[in-house]
């Protein structure tokens, strides 16, 4: 699919913006029939821009129904060089082990979309009032179950830890009594309720943006999905592949970082158990530090100001199989929650 086709399937317009997508695609070091793995499709932005080197072949992967379906009109364009799987990206390596093969990247595009911002029924912005849900697939329990059934305790640390609200327990609070009144399921409803709990001066951040995005990372385990992915990541790479991740928030690039530089740390020798032999290191990282998009970029797109890119490359150690617990806070799971544990 040289040629003209090829930058059809590259080009086209998309409500959501790839942030760094050029950046990306050459830390991806995309080669002519390589196998490549874009494990959050969204609107197919990475995916066209690995698909414009020829012979490319991609796997899109998202749990959100409405993107795979979005994807058509890419998948009719790349002739065959083009899959889709509806799926969460933390079982990427179930969904490849199909192919019988390695992959010679995988990219990660982290965060909510701006698709799913702006359709007020998703439930994922207090711009426009809609069901209180965040659900990024099509199952599971909502933001609104949450909101009503974890108690103030948890609900605060929810709020603190992945939303790093200093106000979280003042916000708590304020769900709680409100909640004993009527049941909160709308996002307006919830804005306006943290709203006059953080009683913030005005500015160009609303003082509910914090607790939304917590809540939304909650509902949908995305730090446990990350940090997983990044072992699937690790598991499906050839040697000399390349991952790529994007972050927007501070504990996913921390997720990010650590694990990259625990995975690319040297064997170090103990005297105490010299006969322990440490795992040799599975990558090589390609970014010290991590690069962020330039002023253009942020002018053009403001959603791009908090995004930091890492890459990394496979070496050809095998995949280490070590628990990536250590890489999560500790918070009262969903499923507790949903229980009733108190």
């Amino acid at each position: 699919m040289a040629g003209s086709g090829s930058h059809a399937v590259a080009g086209g317009l998309a409500r959501h913006v790839p942030v760094l997508v050029r950046r990306a695609v050459e830390w991806l070091n995309v080669l002519d029939g390589g196998l490549y793995v874009d494990g959050t499709f969204g609107a197919g932005g990475f995916s066209r821009a690995i698909l414009a080197t020829p012979g490319t072949r991609v796997i899109g992967i998202d749990r959100d129904q409405r993107a795979i379906a979005g994807g058509a009109a890419l998948l009719a364009e790349a002739s065959g060089r083009l899959e889709l799987v509806e799926e969460r990206f933390a079982n990427l390596d179930e969904i490849l082990a199909h192919e019988g093969a390695t992959v010679d990247g995988v990219v990660f595009d982290l965060g909510v979309s701006s698709m799913q911002l702006d359709e007020a029924e998703r439930g994922f912005s207090f711009r426009l009032d809609g069901p209180l849900d965040m659900r990024m697939g099509r199952s599971g329990p909502s933001a609104a179950d949450v909101v009503a059934r974890a108690d103030e305790r948890d609900l605060a640390a929810i709020i603190f830890t992945l939303g790093e609200e200093r106000h979280a327990r003042a916000i708590a609070r304020a769900i709680g009594r409100a909640r004993a009144e009527h049941a909160i399921d709308s996002t307006g409803m919830l804005a306006e309720i943290v709203a006059r709990a953080v009683r913030a001066r005005p500015g160009p951040i609303h003082p509910a943006t914090r607790t939304f995005q917590a809540l939304r990372i909650f509902v949908n385990d995305e730090l446990a999905e990350l940090a997983h992915g990044l072992a699937a990541a690790e598991r499906v790479l050839k040697p000399d592949g390349r991952l790529v991740v994007i972050a927007f928030h501070s504990l996913e690039d921390r997720i990010v970082k650590n694990f990259l530089n625990a995975r690319s740390r040297a064997p170090a020798a103990s005297r105490h158990q010299p006969e322990a032999i440490a795992p040799a290191p599975t990558f090589r990282v390609l970014t010290k530090r991590p690069e962020t998009p330039d002023e253009a970029e942020t002018a053009a797109n403001p959603r791009a100001r908090s995004a930091k890119l890492r890459a990394a490359e496979r070496t050809g150690a095998a995949a280490q199989d070590k628990s990536i617990d250590a890489l999560l806070p500790r918070l009262t799971s969903l499923a507790a929650i949903m229980r009733g544990r108190a």
